[in-house]
C-alpha cells in the first residue's frame, strides 16, 4: 500500500551546521539514538552526516574529531531528498538507484522537516518482514 512521506517519515531530523566539531555531532547523534543528522547552514541543506561517514572519513583518515568539522566528512550535495507529499514508491525507488537508507524529507525551498529510513517505510508498506520487525524493535543499547 502507498502512503505519503508525510505519513511515515520521522519528524523534526536534527540537524547541525557545517562548522559543527564532529565530536559534537557524534556525541548528539549518540545522546539521540540516531545512525545520521542533517548538516545545514541557514535552512539550506548542505549534506549528511552517517555514523559511517564518522568511521570511514574521519576515524580512519586520523582527522581530529574535536577540530574536523562535519562539513569536511559529510555526504555532500547532491543529497537525494523528497518531500512529504512524495510518495512512499518514489522514495523506495529513489533509494534503489543511489543505494542510501536514509532520505532527508525537504519542503519547497528546500527546508528539512525530516527524515524517511528503509525501516520506516518497510514498517509503513511491508510490515510482516524481518527488517520491519527490527526496525520496531526497542534499541539494545
Amino acid at each position: 500500500m502507498t502512503h505519503r512521506i508525510r505519513d511515515v517519515m520521522s519528524p523534526g531530523a536534527v540537524a547541525v551546521e557545517p562548522m559543527t566539531p564532529v565530536e559534537k555531532a557524534a556525541r548528539l547523534m549518540s545522546d539521540q539514538n540516531l545512525g545520521d543528522v542533517l548538516v545545514v547552514y541557514d535552512c539550506d541543506l548542505f549534506g549528511v552526516l552517517t555514523d559511517r561517514d564518522i568511521v570511514v572519513r574521519a576515524v580512519a583518515d586520523a582527522r581530529d574529531p574535536h577540530t574536523t568539522p562535519v562539513g569536511a566528512v559529510c555526504s555532500r550535495p547532491p543529497v537525494v531528498t523528497v518531500s512529504p507529499e512524495d510518495s512512499t514508491d518514489h522514495a523506495i525507488e529513489l533509494m534503489r538507484r543511489y543505494a542510501v537508507r536514509r532520505l532527508p524529507v525537504v519542503e519547497h525551498g528546500g527546508c528539512p522537516v525530516g527524515m524517511v529510513s528503509l525501516g520506516d517505510l518497510a514498517v509503513s508498506e511491508d510490515p510482516h518482514t524481518a527488517l520491519a520487525d527490527i526496525s520496531r524493535a526497542t534499541p539494545n543499547h
